[in-house]
Parts: structure tokens; sequence; C-alpha cells
């Protein structure tokens, strides 16, 4: 019975992660022939190729997509069993940013699992749009932050992973004269991203409601009072969306980004980060 490389699948997930091959490399200490071998390793034992080319880079092809989800699970499964058998010990308090419609996400599954892995670490999180989240970094007020940013090439805040930007809410609602929204406040990057897109469309639309808790919008939403824009990833699962409509435009990518801003509880502040990465990408 074969067996497949941790290294391998970690890799392969890590490639994904960061857009490519050399920025791959310079996350795992590995030179680019390295990731291009471990890659060429996986695929011989996998007996078929998991990246296609399109235009510059390499992107995963339909198995490529097919073996990242599980490549994921058994990263998870590994680093889990490695934390529960080793005696390396992390210790401290990490103030963790995140907005609501991530928190919303993460709390219950993904911070959960992470607690019960680092127990002697103590979380802080508070939500609050992107934009105040990136500016409280800087002023220090939080150890790591996961935002929303729009410059998919930051160098200054770097991307992780991208999101489709989706339509949510009852659709239909699109059809009408005018488009009804309900959103966060001003400042939201999903609120404003909404706008101009129906401003380019030469669509006519009114804010009917405002809210920057999430579970404020959902309820919204479930009443019909209108639509509104979120990340695809974030969709609460009982809630329609859709990329665009015959009426309603492309949204386009956003990217997401992790900032540390390392205090007193370094390590705790990097396992997190691993953790969130991990879990996400």
């Amino acid at each position: 019975m074969k067996n497949l490389s941790i290294d391998g699948l970690r890799t392969l997930v890590t490639v994904v992660d960061v857009g490519g091959f050399a920025k791959a490399g310079e996350l795992l200490g590995l030179s680019q022939p390295a990731v291009s071998l471990q890659i060429k390793r996986l695929e011989d034992m996998l007996n078929c190729k998991l990246f296609k080319k399109q235009g510059q880079r390499q992107v995963l092809n339909q198995y490529g997509e097919l073996l990242l989800p599980l490549a994921k699970q058994m990263l998870q499964q590994n680093d889990a069993i490695i934390q529960q058998f080793t005696s390396e010990s992390v210790t401290g308090k990490v103030r963790l940013g995140i907005p609501s419609e991530f928190a919303a996400r993460i709390l219950p599954s993904i911070i959960g699992d992470f607690v019960s892995l680092y127990p002697d670490v103590s979380l802080e999180v508070k939500s609050r749009l992107s934009k105040h989240l990136l500016s409280d970094a800087r002023q220090d007020q939080f150890d790591l932050v996961l935002a929303l940013n729009e410059q998919l090439d930051s160098a200054k805040y770097p991307i992780f992973m991208q999101d489709q930007l989706v339509w949510v809410g009852d659709l239909s609602k699109a059809n009408d004269e005018i488009v009804t929204l309900v959103t966060a406040p001003e400042g939201c990057i999903y609120r404003r991203r909404a706008i101009e897109a129906l401003q380019q469309a030469g669509l006519r639309h009114r804010i009917i409601y405002s809210n920057a808790d999430l579970t404020g919008l959902i309820a919204a939403l479930k009443e019909g009072l209108g639509i509104t824009v979120l990340a695809k990833s974030t969709v609460p699962s009982e809630l329609n969306y859709q990329s665009h409509t015959n009426r309603l435009p492309e949204l386009g990518q956003i990217g997401i980004c992790l900032v540390k801003n390392s205090a007193e509880s370094v390590n705790a502040v990097d396992k997190l980060a691993e953790f969130i990465a991990l879990r996400l990408g």
C-alpha cells in the first residue's frame, strides 16, 4: 500500500494558498526546484498531473481541485495528532480582530478547535469593519487581524487567499425598478462594491437597511427587505447567493489577508495565524 507524503501535501496546499511555487518555497524554506520536485513526487504517487498552465501561472487542474480539500483534511489531522502527543507548550494572550461575517464562521469551529489544542492560550476576539481592523492593528490594538483587502497585489498586507463576491438574499428583488440593498455602514467594502457595480451597470438602487452586525443583516435578508454582497465563503447556508444574474453584474474577487502585529505572545500569535490560514485557505 502506498503512503502519501505529508510534506508533499503541505507543499501543494501552500503553493495554492500563496499563489506560486517560488512564494511557497520562501514560506516553507525550500528552493523552487525542491518545491517542484515535491509536487512531481506527489503526482507520480497519484499517477496524474495536479497543475495546468494558465497564462504565466500554474493552477490546479481537475485532479488538483479534487485533491486539495482532502489534503487539507489530512494536514489538519496530522497537526492535531502531533500537537496532542508533543510537549510543545504554547501560552499567552492573543488579541484577534476579524470582520463579523468571518466571526460567524470562525468562532464556532476554527477558534473552538484552536482553544482545544492550545488550552493555555487566552483569546480576545473583536469584530469590526476591515478598514478599522487594519488601522487598529497599526496602533497595536490587535496581535492578529483577519481582514478583507481589495489590493490583491498588496505588499503591505499580503493576500493569502481570494474569494468570490456574490449577491445574497432574495435575488428576485433585483428585477424591481430600483434594487433595494441591506448593507453594513459607510466604509464597508461590500457596500461600496455593490454600489459601484450597480452604478456601472446603470441600475438604480437604494439602501433600505444598514447594520454593522451580520446577524442583523441576515434577519433583514430573511425578511426579504433587500439583497446584499458578501464573500462567498461567508454566506450562511440558509441564504441564496449568485455571483451574477441576468440583471445583476459580476462583483469580482476580494482578497483576504492575515496581519500579524506580534507583541509578547509571539509563538501563540504565529500558531493562531497558521491555524486560521490552513483552515480557511
